[in-house]
């Protein structure tokens, strides 16, 4: 019994050692390149990724690495790294998970569970491609974060329900949070509104082009290639190592054990009205962002959120305690999504960034597939450190610069980056990070991430490139 334990705490270190050791090899390795700073911004990314794959301390505690490497490096002022870890996103990621926590409270997720199972089915194929679908179209409008924190504790319940007590140890999660994780993504592109990144990328264009780049101009060219990057991630999701075709029970089983429910009580009600209503906020946020011009989706949720304190339930007793939610709230999940836009400023920050703009701009390009691909790779690279926005916001300057000098037209390649910047499926950060808090294995993530994302950066790459060279309409606007 000792010598295994020994053994086990053996393997432990070794795990753990790999992180450090990864990150100074990279570090040493590339600061001829990025300089000393950058190359250890982006060591410090390779150390993250070493222990999210090893897990040896948990995933939010790796999630915290950026603060301490910077601490010990001085590599950029450390309060600017701060700040990334309480953003929108965690408050918006707080905010819903108060709402879901009163679904646990009030007996809401065992019912909307059943009601999931009654309308989708029990085939895991069918269940894929539902979560998929529906989180593609449903970030076409709303903000990726926000449709990943609306599916994940739905999904998570009707796991639980039929049997998948340990999410992090059950193989019937990884394809439906990998569905919901991966579509919120994709999604983005269905719509200039489906993200921020979109939003950059407009500015961009209209300042190429000189007048307004209208939004039917944005879906005649980018819901195609949604199509194909959907129906790419459908199959891949598919073929992925599945443990059995269908979950336990039938329909039929499930929609009498949902009858026997009963009429919802005054909590659920409570519970489930919230829950729509801030969805149709977050959904008409146009229509009064005029005249409230703070109140963005990510305060919608953390008000209504704090309204699970104050409602009573049918017995009159508050819907939410402090103590349950302090006990219960996904804290881990909250430093995992910041984590991301933690270290996408200290790549850019201390001019990782521009070393790379300046290696591609030494390359010897000269426009077609090749170029296509590297602007791709690097906007899907960008993409994986940071967000998709600041991936957009960093990468669209770039490509439009070394187009300008070697007199391309910049319309196909800057139309191409946009698309790769919402192709990111690798590092559990900002969106990917919210199905790894709810147990996702992080991991398993990674590896099927980094296969996808090779496949969909070819993808995208050929896609571009062959309507650049056959349909004229899709290099103008």
């Amino acid at each position: 019994m000792e010598a295994r334990y020994d053994a086990d705490m053996t393997h432990k270190l070794a795990k753990t050692l790999l992180g450090p050791l990864g990150f100074l090899a990279a570090g040493l390795l590339l600061a001829p390149v990025l300089g000393i700073k950058g190359g250890f911004a982006v060591g410090t990314a390779v150390w993250m990724a070493i222990w999210w794959i090893f897990r040896p301390v948990h995933i939010a505690v790796t999630s915290l690495l950026p603060i301490a490497v910077n601490a010990a490096f001085s590599l950029v002022p450390n309060a600017h790294v701060i700040a990334r870890y309480f953003t929108d996103i965690v408050v918006l990621l707080l905010g819903a998970d108060l709402i879901c926590l009163g679904w646990s409270a009030t007996g809401l997720d065992r019912r909307i569970s059943l009601r999931t199972l009654c309308l989708i089915g029990t085939s895991l194929k069918s269940q894929i491609l539902v979560w998929l679908g529906a989180s593609v179209v449903l970030s076409a409008f709303l903000p990726n974060t926000v449709v990943a924190t609306i599916f994940c504790p739905i999904a998570v319940g009707m796991l639980k329900f039929v049997g998948e007590k340990y999410i992090t140890e059950s193989k019937l999660a990884v394809p439906i949070l990998l569905a919901i994780s991966w579509g919120s993504g994709i999604g983005g592109l269905g719509s200039p509104i489906g993200s921020p990144a979109n939003l950059v990328a407009i500015q961009y264009m209209e300042q190429l082009t000189g007048h307004e780049f209208m939004y039917i101009q944005w879906i005649g060219r980018f819901v195609p290639l949604l199509s194909v990057l959907f129906l790419v991630n459908l199959f891949f999701l598919w073929h992925l190592d599945m443990p059995v075709k269908s979950f336990h029970g039938t329909r039929e089983e499930f929609r009498k054990m949902y009858e026997e429910l009963g009429p919802m009580r005054t909590g659920e009600k409570w519970c489930f009205w919230i829950f729509i209503l801030a969805i149709v906020l977050a959904f008409v946020r146009p229509l009064y962002a005029a005249y409230l011009p703070g109140l963005k989706p990510s305060y919608v949720f953390l008000i209504l959120g704090m309204l699970m304190f104050v409602l009573r339930d049918e017995e009159n007793r508050e819907i939410l305690t402090w103590n349950f939610a302090e006990k219960n709230a996904m804290w881990g999940i909250m430093i995992m999504a910041s984590s991301g836009l933690a270290l996408g400023t200290m790549i850019i920050e201390t001019g990782a960034v521009a070393k790379m703009a300046q290696l591609l701009g030494s390359l010897q390009l000269s426009g077609g597939f090749v170029t296509m691909f590297i602007f791709c790779a690097f906007a899907c690279f960008m993409s994986e450190m940071s967000s998709n926005t600041g991936a957009a916001s960093i990468c669209i300057p770039i490509v439009i610069s070394i187009c300008g000098a070697l007199h391309l037209n910049p319309v196909p390649y800057v139309l191409a980056v946009t698309a790769a910047c919402s192709s990111a499926y690798v590092l559990p950060v900002t969106t990917r990070a919210i199905p790894v808090g709810f147990g996702l294995d992080a991991g398993l993530q990674m590896r099927y991430g980094f296969k996808l994302t090779l496949l969909c950066m070819v993808v995208n790459a050929v896609l571009c490139w062959a309507c650049m060279e056959y349909l004229p309409l899709f290099s103008y606007l």
